[in-house]
């Protein structure tokens, strides 16, 4: 049986109406505004999974990789915090399963990967891009939106179920390193993530402070890693505390406000993406709200074009030539698909998921970086 941890009922419970639509408002907003935080330090740090894989092969040059490596630390000693405080219920998390859906993470993460070298960048690059004025970036969230949507409902959906989400794997507890670990050992679940979460978590965090050349440069490239990962436990405990709502008013069931799922999400941005366009085309659709990954992907863009005005370089950018075009158009197909197969992106799975210590995310964020290594060798070796 999935591991429930010992939590108090939320202080929101038998709100009116008028109290749950005002904690809705505030929820989304607060997330838009979190977001925006992140496009921001994105932008700012330069932030880039893609760019950091790249920095490795081309120039070996790890100090992005550090950065990254920085914020999962830092989102993993938060998320584990969270949980053993009881701010999060662990169960209740988009990544927590009896299931290991490990085909579609393999296939669903090479494809990503592969895609964001193609689409100069991942999605959450792409949100931060457009902010800057990048219509590169427009045309590929476009696309991406569009193939994540097709993979969500529409044909690329079929052979989704059909051939990878089928092969799977059925465990007695969540998928997740400290409860089958912890039922394998015989040990207390607590101490179990405990030790995981913060070992492993400060294992990242004291690798990425490491001194190192350039630590000059490096220490402002840092920042942004804890930012990232400040900024994804933050959401952790905004949807998964904040916004618990122990009886809706009107159905009387428990719920987390705002989120698409009815569970409780932090930041991923490819699904968002696809629901944006979603709500965008079909506005007047009374059942067409704004939600939780909506209004995140919305807050990118807004933190990033905040920053763009600030530094002043806000400037148009298209496409070089019809090869440029056709080489993001194919990325952003990819990705599109890639992302909704792995049940997340770069962030999703690679911050978000594997904070929790998802099994799934640590074989979907072997697969992105090894799509993206092997695209980056191909494009080299036809240079």
């Amino acid at each position: 049986m999935p591991v429930r941890w010992a939590r108090q009922a939320p202080s929101n419970a038998r709100m009116s109406p008028a109290e749950f639509a005002s904690l809705s408002a505030a929820v989304l907003a607060v997330i838009f505004l979190l977001a925006a935080v992140l496009g921001f330090a994105m932008r700012e740090t330069r932030f880039c999974t893609m760019g950091a894989i790249s920095d490795v092969v081309y120039l070996q040059d790890w100090t992005r990789m550090r950065q990254w490596a920085l914020a999962v630390g830092v989102a993993m000693c938060g998320a584990t915090a969270l949980v053993l405080w009881g701010g999060v219920a662990v169960a209740d998390t988009l990544y927590a399963s009896n299931r290991l859906m490990w085909l579609s993470a393999l296939v669903g993460g090479l494809l990503f990967g592969a895609g964001m070298v193609l689409a100069s960048g991942c999605s959450a690059k792409n949100l931060t891009r457009l902010g800057g004025g990048s219509l590169k970036a427009l045309v590929v969230l476009l696309v991406m939106g569009l193939a994540a949507f097709a993979t969500l409902k529409g044909i690329t959906a079929v052979a989704r179920v059909r051939w990878l989400d089928s092969v799977q794997l059925q465990f007695d507890t969540l998928a997740l390193l400290p409860e089958l670990l912890a039922q394998a050992g015989g040990w207390p679940v607590f101490a179990t993530r405990l030790a995981l979460g913060m070992g492993l978590g400060g294992w990242l965090v004291l690798i990425a402070l490491k001194p190192a050349k350039g630590a000059e440069r490096s220490t402002a490239v840092l920042l942004g890693g804890a930012a990232v990962g400040l900024c994804v436990t933050a959401a952790w405990w905004l949807g998964g505390h904040v916004g618990e709502v122990a009886e809706h008013p009107e159905t009387l069931e428990h719920m987390y406000i705002g989120t698409y799922s009815g569970r409780i999400e932090a930041l991923s941005f490819v699904t968002p993406v696809a629901h944006t366009l979603d709500w965008l085309l079909f506005f007047s659709d009374s059942n067409k709200v704004v939600t939780w990954g909506i209004a995140s992907a919305c807050g990118m863009v807004a933190g990033s074009l905040v920053h763009a005005l600030w530094r002043r370089d806000f400037q148009w950018q298209g496409f070089a030539d019809t090869q440029d075009l056709a080489r993001h158009l194919l990325g952003a197909l990819l990705m599109g698909v890639g992302g909704v197969t792995a049940l997340g992106c770069t962030v999703g799975q690679g911050i978000s998921a594997v904070s929790l210590l998802s099994l799934g995310s640590l074989i979907a964020i072997a697969a992105i970086v090894a799509g993206a290594v092997t695209m980056l060798r191909y494009l080299a070796a036809g240079e």
